[in-house]
């Protein structure tokens, strides 16, 4: 293995041993969506591995970070399963950054939005007719009329 000259090559080491042990972050990485299941795999990612083997996962939210860290043991156990002596030694959630989704995510952005029709409107109009504050009602008439008319748009085995 070819050497970098000592001041670039120790400037590098001294990057790189600020993530800790990384070596372990591909494979925590790669078993993560499995280990964890896609609805905590889409709100929470594997972030970094700390000099004590702790697994700091940033979370889409302090809200997913307080329920994940109620999950820890569990969570914990699952990627024992998966990665045996690899496995980190303790979890550390927290709100951060998320890697962009590929695939249906980026589908969806890029799908223009539907307008309503006249009758999506009237539907909406009807339902929210009961609410009694006019710029309340007439907010949730909107939404539900956006609503129905993406909803339309969106094959049979999709959830709305």
């Amino acid at each position: 293995m070819r050497t970098l000259p000592d001041p670039i090559g120790r400037a590098v080491r001294a990057e790189l041993d600020r993530f800790g042990p990384a070596g372990k972050m591909g494979e925590i990485v790669t078993v993560w969506p499995e280990a964890v299941g896609p609805g905590i795999s889409a709100n929470a990612w594997p972030a970094r591995v700390g000099r004590d083997g702790t697994l700091h996962v940033h979370t889409s939210s302090s809200t997913w970070a307080f329920e994940l860290t109620q999950l820890a043991g569990s969570i914990l156990e699952r990627l024992r399963g998966h990665l045996a002596e690899d496995s980190p030694s303790g979890l550390h959630f927290a709100a951060g950054p998320l890697p962009e989704l590929a695939g249906e995510v980026k589908e969806v952005r890029d799908r223009p939005v539907p307008r309503p029709t006249a009758e999506q409107i009237e539907q909406g109009g009807r339902i929210a007719a009961p609410i009694e504050d006019l710029e309340l009602r007439e907010a949730v008439a909107k939404a539900i009329s956006a609503s129905l008319a993406l909803g339309s748009t969106r094959p049979d085995d999709r959830p709305v």
